[in-house]
C-alpha cells in the first residue's frame, strides 16, 4: 500500500508542474518589459478551468502526502 501512494504521489506531482507551467501570467522576466501586471482581468474559459484544476490536484496531492506519511 506504501508503494501505491509513492506512486499516485510522484504521477499527481508531475501532473501539478505541468498544469503550473501551463498557467500563462504576466511575471517572471516577461514584467520588466510590460506593465501588464497591473491591470486586474478576470480568468475565463479555460485558463479559470486550468486554474481550477491546479488547485485541486494541489489539495490531492496534499492528501496523499498526508496518507504516505501515515503509513510509516
Amino acid at each position: 500500500m506504501h508503494i501505491a501512494f509513492q506512486i499516485v504521489q510522484i504521477i499527481l506531482a508531475i501532473v501539478l508542474i505541468g498544469a503550473v507551467l501551463l498557467q500563462t501570467r504576466g511575471s517572471g522576466f516577461s514584467a520588466f518589459g510590460s506593465s501588464d501586471s497591473s491591470i486586474y482581468r478576470t480568468r475565463r474559459g479555460f485558463e479559470r478551468t486550468l486554474f481550477q484544476f491546479t488547485i485541486i490536484l494541489a489539495v490531492f496531492w496534499v492528501l496523499v502526502s498526508i496518507g504516505t506519511a501515515r503509513t510509516f
